[in-house]
């Protein structure tokens, strides 16, 4: 099973400000694919065509004109639904957020329309981002477009749906514990986790403010590269910004691997379905082949990992929910006092899961055990940070797969929670260190479904990162 063919984003944008398309044609192209299986797919829980077709009109009134739209000049992008678009309604997949209207756009929204992208929707996704498989959405469940009776993955399971749909060719979504990487092994597309800080988080709204981190959905290495050129980049507006400018990652992807030092981390292996590490083995085969240094490297602390995000996450879900009362936007179920009030709102407006997070989440963080809970998931996390640091001074890069697994069936793991959240397992580590991880399709596993393989980096070495993606994305062809 392969994602749609066809013009990339670079490709389709270059034809656009050249007047061989006009970007009213690129997107009526991409609303109609939309209606045609977003009644089957549920990537959507928004969909903007008539701003779509009035933003559309605006970049070919300005390439008439003479002007430059930008490097997204008419190209569709879709947002997922926890990045604030003012005027629209931004839901996280969640009823307490029913009725609001951001009164401001994410600094991601400002740089797409800046660089001339054309916005279409907003995608579905667990609510508040807290889920592997989109089935926790207040809307209902995203179906993979490769195969309907299978999850697409999660979070960011309508962005990645929506990419392999062929319903837009970039999106935007969140990674928090692995997002955006997890969805895009499962759907058979690229997904990026730049590292923190390098895109602003003014306007994503919180699940663990110290995980989240917004990155590009494509169904290729050089379009994932471009969209995060263009929403990369420092925001005094987010105290956690990196004060540098956008990475430059397109004009290195064909410099190949040559030289360059790539482990792969044993104890992401551990546990992985055969079919998963064959193509990881056969991925790693193939940079070896094109000049890397390849061998295995441990990081024995990143079997904790998972432990360790599972108190940091919910801890933090707590704090940053509590926000969510009836008082000031959003879902209001009236009660016989403030305190009913209160009760009533969330009890209505959180489903299953954001509840089980966030009642973890306080118990980690209540008097008597903080430092057996919490402080010790952050003792751990320094650990791992410590272990990663160890690896790139002998590595470049690393290796592993995304998931343990290709995407299972809807509602295999639904009442089986330790389950769904071993999905994210290979993806979690590098959310706790704060460093770059991109997923990239190789190959199917023994179902016909998509496996992708994780390409790890340090710190601001997406460059590298995506230089190696292309290289893996190049020996498929």
């Amino acid at each position: 099973m392969t994602s749609p063919a066809g013009p990339g984003a670079g490709e389709l944008a270059a034809a656009v400000r050249e007047g061989r398309r006009s970007a009213a044609d690129v997107v009526e192209q991409h609303l109609a694919a939309i209606a045609g299986r977003e009644g089957e797919i549920h990537a959507f829980n928004l969909v903007l065509a008539d701003e779509a077709r009035a933003a559309a009109a605006e970049v070919d009134r300005r390439v008439a004109a003479g002007d430059d739209p930008g490097p997204l000049a008419g190209v569709p992008v879709a947002l997922k639904d926890n990045l604030c678009t003012r005027g629209v309604p931004t839901t996280c997949g969640s009823r307490i957020l029913e009725g609001w209207l951001p009164p401001y756009d994410a600094t991601v929204v400002e740089r797409l329309r800046a660089a001339g992208a054309v916005i279409v929707g907003k995608t579905n996704m667990d609510e508040f981002a807290m889920g592997s498989s989109t089935e926790n959405s207040a809307f209902g469940p995203t179906k993979n477009p490769l195969d309907a009776s299978r999850v697409p993955g999660g979070s960011s399971g309508g962005s990645a749906a929506a990419i392999a749909a062929g319903f837009v060719p970039l999106a935007l979504g969140s990674d928090t514990g692995g997002s955006i990487r997890q969805p895009a092994a499962f759907c058979g597309v690229v997904g990026a986790k730049p590292t923190y800080g390098l895109v602003s988080r003014y306007g994503l709204v919180a699940f663990a403010s110290s995980l989240d981190q917004i990155g590009p959905f494509a169904v290729r290495v050089a379009d994932a590269a471009l969209l995060l050129e263009v929403v990369a980049g420092h925001d005094p507006l987010d105290s956690t910004s990196v004060p540098q400018p956008a990475p430059r990652l397109c004009e290195s992807l064909d410099e190949g691997v040559d030289g360059l030092r790539v482990g792969i981390v044993r104890e992401l292996t551990e546990g992985v379905d055969p079919d998963v590490a064959a193509r990881l083995e056969a991925a790693a085969a193939s940079l070896e082949a094109e000049g890397a240094k390849v061998d295995e490297v441990s990081l024995p602390t990143t079997t904790h990992g998972l432990s360790a995000y599972y108190l940091i996450a919910p801890a933090e879900a707590s704090s940053n929910l509590a926000r969510y009362d009836g008082v000031r936007y959003g879902l209001r179920v009236e009660g016989p006092d403030v305190t009913g009030m209160y009760a009533a709102t969330r009890a209505a407006g959180f489903g299953a899961e954001v509840k089980r997070r966030i009642m973890l989440g306080t118990y980690a963080l209540s008097a008597g055990y903080y430092d057996a809970y919490y402080g010790q998931a952050q003792r751990m996390r320094t650990l791992i940070i410590r272990e990663f640091d160890a690896a790139y001074a002998t590595h470049d890069l690393l290796l592993s797969p995304t998931s343990p697994t290709t995407a299972f069936a809807v509602g295999a793991r639904t009442e089986r929670p330790l389950a769904m959240y071993m999905s994210d397992v290979c993806t979690i580590p590098s959310n706790l260190a704060g460093h770059p991880a991109v997923s990239v399709p190789y190959g199917e596993g023994d179902d016909g479904m998509p496996v992708g393989v994780q390409v790890m980096a340090p710190a601001l070495g997406e460059a590298t990162m995506f230089r190696a993606a292309a290289a893996l994305e190049r020996s498929l062809a």
